[in-house]
């Protein structure tokens, strides 16, 4: 549901007022660096994967080192809870949620003119 008028500038005059008060606090609110935090991850837990999956082929090339695939396994399994954590949580700090009723960050307005 769209803001009236009447709320939009009540939204950008307190939209404002924040970043004249405190900018690195508004600046924090922004949410650039929650993506750029949850891309980093997303991309080690990549990486690591891909060698939990090298771990676990060159443990059955080898007969007796067995356990090779399975700590090739271990890493596969700890990549892939390390990223679907880091969609859940942001970093620390940012993945707090505010008490109920608290207002959204102003970031969240550009959501509700799309």
């Amino acid at each position: 549901m769209p803001l009236s008028e009447h709320e939009q500038r009540l939204l950008d005059q307190m939209e404002r007022a924040l970043y004249a008060e405190d900018p690195k606090f508004a600046t924090a609110l922004e949410g650039t660096g929650l993506r750029t935090y949850t891309r980093r991850r997303v991309y080690l837990a990549v990486a690591g994967f891909v060698v939990g999956i090298g771990l676990l082929m060159g443990g059955m090339v080898v007969p007796d080192q067995i356990w090779v695939s399975v700590v090739g396994f271990l890493v596969m399994l700890g990549c892939a809870v390390f990223a679907v954590t880091g969609w859940r949580r942001g970093p620390a700090g940012q993945g707090a949620r505010p008490p109920p009723g608290a207002a959204p960050p102003p970031t969240a307005r550009v959501w509700e003119r799309v």
